[in-house]
């Protein structure tokens, strides 16, 4: 017997990984703003993160900022 998942159970595993995504992008783009310098100029990293959806953060926390 297949079983196939109820609206219920879908909305439970896309709703965490929307609010992750919204959060990751929040945080990403106020330390993008909030950095004086980023590798690359910052409205391409603003984009990056804007449209990367759950990849742009990630890339923008591994790549973009610069250590001081």
């Amino acid at each position: 017997m297949k079983e196939t998942l109820e609206l219920s159970q879908l909305m439970g595993l896309i709703v965490p990984l929307i609010l992750l995504q919204l959060l990751l992008m929040i945080i990403a783009l106020v330390l993008c703003v909030k950095t004086e310098e980023t590798r690359g100029p910052k409205m391409m990293w603003v984009l990056i993160i804007i449209l990367g959806q759950l990849i742009g953060p990630i890339a923008f926390f591994l790549f973009g900022r610069r250590n001081s």
